[in-house]
C-alpha cells in the first residue's frame, strides 16, 4: 500500500479540503486513493458538511471516516489551537467497507444496530472479523466500551482502533463523518480486511510497589489483594514511595493487571492499566474500570510524563525492531485530550516521538476523549493513552 498525507492550517472549509487533497495525492502518485480518514478542529463544526464534501468531491467520494475533534495531528506535528485539517489518503490496501452503528436502549439494557461485526443475515457467507476495523465514536450516545467487551467474547479475531469524538460538550454536538455525510451520534468505522495492520498501544503508566495476587473479588470490586484489603496495600506503598511518587499517587492510583500471567517479572508495557474508581474505608475494597478475577496478578500504577514518554519510546522502539528495516507507508494516531501540551513540556510529543523512531512518514489523528486498542489480544477502551494503527509496505 501506499499513504499520503496533509494538514493544512486554513479556516475556509472549501479551501482546507482543496489543498489537503492536493497535497496527499502528490505522495500517491499515479495510484488512486481507495481510503480517507478526516480530522478537523473544533474551528469547522459549522462548516462541517462544506468541509466533507468538498473532501469527498476532491477525492472522487472514496471510503471515508472522521470527526471534529478538540485538536488534530498530522505529519510531525499536533495543533492544538487554531484552525487545522488533517487528511490521510491511501491506495491499494485490499477492500474497505465504512459503516454506521447505533446504540438503542431497550428495557433489557440496550442493542447495537447498523453494523455486524459476524455473520449477516441472506448472506451465504460470514462476514470475516480479520484485518482490523478502525471507528470513531460519539461518547455521548455510544457505550463503545460494552461493544469492546461483547467483541471480545463473541467475535475473535476482531481488532478494532479509534477514539471516543471530542469535539462536542454535550449529546448531539460531536460531528462523525462518513463518506460524504455528517453524522450526530453513534458511530462510524471503516472494515480492513486485508490491510496488514500493526496496532500499538501505549497507555503511559508505570508501575510501582510490589505485585498482588487478587484473592476475593466480585466484578470490578476488589475485596483482597493478597489476604490483605487492597486499601491497606495502598496506603503501605504510599508511606514506602519517595515523596514525588507520593504526589502522582494522590493525584491518581490506577491498577495495572498483568497481561502474560506465565511472564516472570512483568515491568511497564506489561500491564491492562484500569483506574481506581473508588474506595470503601469501611472494608478497604477498591472498585476499578473494569472487572477482576480472582488469581489475577495486579501491581498499583502512577502516571505522569516522564511514565508516558518511556512507554511511547519503548512501543516504538520495540516496533522499530520487529519490523526490521521493512518501511512504514503511513500512521493513524489517536491520543488522549489529557496528553499533548496538558502533559509533556514540550509540544508536538507523541508524533515527534512518532517521526523519531519511524521517519517522516504520512500521519493523520486527533485528541480523543477515549481511545480504542488491543492489549493483549483483547481490545478496550483506554484513557490518558496513545493508540497508534501502523501501516508497514507489503514485503
Amino acid at each position: 500500500m501506499k499513504a499520503g498525507g496533509s494538514l493544512v492550517l486554513a479556516a475556509d472549509a472549501g479551501a482546507a479540503a482543496r489543498r489537503a487533497v492536493g497535497e496527499a495525492r502528490a505522495s500517491l502518485g499515479a495510484l488512486p486513493p481507495a481510503f480517507a480518514v478526516l480530522f478537523a478542529s473544533a474551528h469547522f463544526s459549522a462548516s462541517a458538511p462544506a468541509l466533507v464534501a468538498a473532501v469527498a468531491e476532491e477525492t472522487g467520494g472514496v471510503p471515508l471516516i472522521g470527526c471534529v475533534a478538540q485538536a488534530v495531528a498530522g505529519g510531525a506535528r499536533e495543533v492544538e489551537s487554531g484552525p487545522a485539517v488533517s487528511l490521510w489518503l491511501a491506495s491499494d490496501l485490499g477492500p474497505v467497507e465504512t459503516f454506521a452503528m447505533e446504540f438503542v436502549r431497550t428495557a433489557s439494557g440496550g442493542a447495537f444496530g447498523g453494523y455486524r461485526f459476524t455473520s449477516r443475515e441472506g448472506s451465504p457467507e460470514p462476514a470475516d472479523p480479520a484485518g482490523i476495523h478502525l471507528m470513531v465514536c460519539d461518547p455521548f450516545t455510544f457505550p463503545a466500551g460494552d461493544l469492546l467487551a461483547h467483541l471480545n467474547r463473541h467475535v475473535p479475531g476482531a481488532v478494532v482502533m479509534g477514539g471516543m469524538a471530542s469535539g462536542g460538550l454535550r449529546s448531539g454536538e460531536s460531528l462523525l463523518f462518513l463518506d460524504d455525510q455528517v453524522i450526530t451520534r453513534g458511530a462510524v468505522g471503516a472494515h480492513l480486511p486485508r490491510a496488514g495492520i500493526h496496532p500499538l498501544v501505549a497507555q503511559g503508566c508505570r508501575p510501582v510497589g510490589d505485585p498482588y495476587i487478587v484473592t476475593q473479588a466480585d466484578g470490578n470490586l476488589i475485596m483482597e489483594l493478597g489476604g490483605r484489603p487492597p486499601l491497606a496495600r495502598l496506603r503501605e506503598l504510599a508511606e514506602a514511595l519517595p515523596l514525588r511518587e507520593q504526589e502522582l499517587l494522590a493525584q491518581g492510583a490506577h491498577l495495572g493487571i498483568v497481561i502474560d500471567e506465565y511472564q516472570a517479572e512483568p515491568g511497564q508495557g506489561d500491564f491492562l492499566v484500569r483506574g481506581i474508581a473508588g474506595a470503601d474505608p469501611e472494608s478497604g475494597a477498591i472498585a476499578v474500570g473494569g472487572e477482576i478475577e480472582v488469581g489475577q496478578t495486579v501491581q498499583f500504577h502512577i502516571r505522569d510524563a516522564r511514565s508516558a514518554d518511556e512507554d511511547l519510546r519503548r512501543t516504538l522502539v520495540r516496533e522499530a525492531a520487529a519490523l526490521g528495516g521493512r518501511p512504514v507507508a503511513g500512521a493513524l494516531l489517536f491520543t488522549c485530550t489529557g496528553r499533548g501540551t496538558r502533559m509533556f513540556a514540550q509540544p508536538d510529543h507523541d508524533t515527534g516521538l512518532l517521526a523519531q523512531a519511524l521517519g517522516q512518514i504520512p500521519v493523520a489523528g486527533f485528541f480523543c476523549d477515549g481511545e480504542l486498542g488491543p492489549v493483549g489480544g483483547q481490545n478496550f477502551l483506554h484513557t490518558f493513552t496513545a493508540s497508534i494503527a501502523l501501516f508497514p509496505e507489503a514485503g
